[in-house]
């Protein structure tokens, strides 16, 4: 009975692990981990089998990891061919039940039991277990347990776990115990894919699907806080799609969301010239970009051609774009509406001007004149933020 109580506490610990994850590598983690502990291993890796590529990929190594395994791997990946055991279940659905149970190997080539749950040792001349059995000899290891998990009826995926050499060989009922633990593991995974589904909501854009006002919020917060931490230059672009309200009223809202789509996707391509930089639609015909580490130069020049392709917009009239950035003498940048106020400012004096290039804050004394002003008009006050809405 206290085996049984312990195997039940661990997925009691094992559920809750994953249900205080806050992101899809935490879950994978903690599942991991969690597994890993319940079965007495050393070692225990999360993959998710791709169909397209036909690779199992890994998602995460947790515990004792040999030499080269590393813990969010980018590109460890293995073509299920090197698996035949996986092809048996691959493309089945267990909507009524009766999922693959899990299965020993070891590194002298001996099984516990076979996949789908037949028992008794496999027969390796067929190729089965040869890719599982090498890769333990390789690291050290003297036994694995491979547990299927099943997402939504279909196979997603395997939870592995392995003890070295040396240890005791898991058994039949640690298969059984394991399959229970993958079980828990993919009620986890569904738990945290709709809590991203969620999140990717809150901070998306329904129309363009760019990041939203909420999304830039929170990320400029955080590039600010590091620029104070470690000097790293942070860039806010600031657009404003003009001619909007003339394609609205003269075409119609359906063709000026068409619009804002098609801007929308002129800013995506030109934020991907800046690595990591966030495209965002603030709200109505105002978007953004966000970058944190590139030189300002380089945003201004992505900022340019992003001005030059949205004059080339079938509808529309360009686009007025202002930029402020760290990397300018622009003063003191304590907070996220400092900077927005800046980009504000050079884009009101973009738009005022009719500019068809973007205009730097910092290196126009105007924009630091309008963004220190006190705002004159309801238009200032949209545009030259006190706070955020």
């Amino acid at each position: 009975m206290g085996g049984d109580d312990a195997r039940l506490r661990a997925v009691v610990a094992l559920a809750q692990a994953m249900a205080a994850a806050h992101t899809p590598r935490g879950a994978w983690r903690a599942a991991a981990l969690g597994a890993c502990e319940a079965l007495g291993g050393s070692f225990a890796a999360l993959s998710v089998w791709e169909r397209g590529p036909g690779e199992l990929r890994v998602l995460v190594n947790a515990g004792e990891r040999a030499e080269g395994e590393e813990e969010f791997p980018e590109a460890e990946a293995y073509p299920v061919h090197q698996f035949p055991e996986i092809t048996e279940f691959l493309h089945e659905r267990w909507a009524g039940g009766g999922e693959p149970d899990a299965w020993v190997e070891t590194a002298d080539g001996s099984a516990d039991a076979a996949p789908g749950g037949g028992a008794g040792l496999r027969e390796y001349g067929s190729g089965y277990g040869r890719e599982r059995v090498a890769a333990l000899r390789r690291r050290g290891r003297g036994c694995c347990v491979v547990a299927p998990i099943v997402l939504h009826g279909r196979a997603w995926g395997e939870l592995y776990v392995a003890r070295p050499v040396g240890a005791p060989v898991f058994g039949r009922a640690d298969a059984d115990f394991a399959t229970v633990l993958a079980a828990v593991v993919a009620a986890g995974i569904s738990q945290t894919e709709r809590l991203e589904e969620v999140r990717k909501l809150a901070f998306t854009d329904p129309l363009t699907g760019l990041a939203n006002r909420r999304a830039v919020d929170v990320r400029l917060d955080e590039a600010v806080e590091r620029h104070r931490a470690d000097g790293a230059v942070v860039s806010l672009v600031v657009c404003d799609l003009n001619g909007l309200k003339q394609v609205n009223d003269t075409h119609g809202h359906a063709v000026g969301d068409r619009l804002l789509e098609r801007f929308g996707s002129v800013l995506s391509r030109c934020g991907a010239m800046l690595p990591g930089a966030l495209a965002a639609r603030l709200g109505g015909d105002e978007f953004c970009l966000l970058a944190v580490g590139p030189e300002v130069d380089d945003v201004v020049r992505v900022a340019t051609e992003l001005c030059e392709r949205a004059a080339e917009l079938e509808l529309g009239d360009g686009v007025a774009c202002g930029i402020a950035s760290t990397g300018d003498p622009i003063g003191p940048v304590v907070s996220a509406r400092r900077l927005f106020r800046l980009a504000d400012a050079a884009q009101y004096r973009a738009k005022a001007a009719r500019s068809v290039k973007p205009v730097v804050a910092g290196r126009d004394d105007e924009v630091i004149r309008l963004a220190d002003a006190p705002p004159r008009s309801p238009y200032d006050r949209r545009h030259l933020r006190g706070s955020r809405p």
